[in-house]
């Protein structure tokens, strides 16, 4: 059996790794576009309950956090010049890059084959393998090219985000809101190393067009950084990270889209991760969604090892409602997140809008 896997992500990775180790004598194949140590974003996140679950079918990801992660319990709103604690889950972040690196290595002590550099253009390329895993994002390009047969939608917030790392070390997952000239501005904080933490801005469309935030423009390559917005940001937030500065990595202004696809599978072809769905970053990872569902993919592959398309329905059957659950408990906490202007305004008390955020940052 030949197997390939679109994109290099934890998703794919993950999922070659342990259909590798299930099945030896099957070929998987991962086709990247960028290079082995080219990675845009971040930190990664995940609860306890959700470690236990991927722990199960391989500790690679508990293995990382503890030896280059870190772990809180607590969850901290700043607002108003107050702090307040909020009494969450456990949860730990990681680096993208370490966790990807040690990924790599995972799938290619299996036996993985990794074609990095190499960018699928003709579909009829695959025509040799039995099953193709689409895991190649957001965006992903297969999605759009086979969108008669997935049928794939968009919910685009109105709300705009922008994706930074700072060398100012929070304690935990940290949302602090900042009131200035232009609007009211919050970020989603959290470490990641013992030097770097991931800082997400998120503002409305008002805000961000009376700061003048629409002057990047978007069709660059990727890998170039909003500088401009760097500096507002930084200016803005100065006293909450005590001066320290922000850390570009492909930062640009985007609107979250909320994406589904009506099937998941087309013959041999099926989506995992976020091309087959994404969930706002408030409520889940799009990284834990994307193992969570190279999990099902490989035990539905052992479960189903003699059919192929047998395999891909029983994938689809169990993981569709979770990944739904999850989109659909993103809606009010996205929904929180496009207007948490007003509630920054309507709360004088810290502690009553710590309570009234809480629901809505986990």
């Amino acid at each position: 059996m030949k197997v390939a896997c679109i994109g290099a992500g934890p998703g794919g990775l993950f999922f070659a790794t342990l259909l590798k180790r299930s099945r030896p004598g099957t070929e998987v194949v991962v086709f990247e576009r960028n290079r082995p140590d080219d990675t845009f974003g971040f930190g990664v996140v995940f609860s306890d309950a959700t470690l236990d679950a991927l722990d199960a079918a391989d500790p690679v990801l508990s293995e990382a956090l503890d030896k280059h992660g870190r772990h809180w319990d607590d969850i901290e709103v700043r607002v108003h010049g107050a702090r307040e604690r909020v009494g969450g889950m456990g949860m730990a972040a990681v680096a993208r890059k370490t966790l990807l690196s040690l990924l790599q290595e995972r799938a290619r002590a299996e036996g993985v084959e990794m074609r990095f550099q190499h960018e699928v253009r003709d579909p009829a390329e695959l025509d040799v393998f039995d099953l193709v895993v689409v895991c190649d994002g957001a965006n992903s390009r297969f999605r759009t090219l086979f969108a008669d047969d997935f049928a794939p939608t968009a919910e685009v917030a109105s709300a705009k985000f922008i994706w930074f790392g700072t060398t100012y070390m929070f304690d935990g997952l940290t949302f602090v809101h900042q009131d200035g000239p232009d609007g009211v501005f919050a970020a989603h904080a959290y470490p990641i190393s013992d030097s770097l933490s991931t800082f997400i801005v998120e503002t409305d469309a008002d805000s961000w067009a009376r700061a003048g935030r629409d002057t990047f423009d978007p069709s660059t390559p990727p890998g170039a950084s909003d500088e401009k917005t760097k500096s507002y940001l930084e200016d803005l937030f100065r006293e909450q990270i005590d001066g320290h500065p922000l850390v570009g990595n492909n930062s640009r202004w985007a609107n979250f889209a909320t994406r589904r696809a009506s099937s998941w599978r087309r013959g041999k072809w099926v989506l995992l991760g976020d091309a087959a769905h994404t969930a706002h970053f408030s409520v889940g990872s799009g990284t834990k969604m994307a193992m969570e569902d190279a999990v099902a993919l490989a035990e539905a592959m052992g479960e189903a090892s003699r059919s192929v398309p047998e395999a891909l329905d029983l994938y689809e059957e169990r993981r569709r409602p979770k990944a739904e659950r999850i989109q659909n408990s993103a809606r009010p906490s996205l929904s929180w997140w496009e207007h948490f202007g007003r509630y920054v305004r309507s709360f004088d008390d810290p502690t009553q809008f710590a309570v009234s955020a809480a629901p809505n940052v986990t």
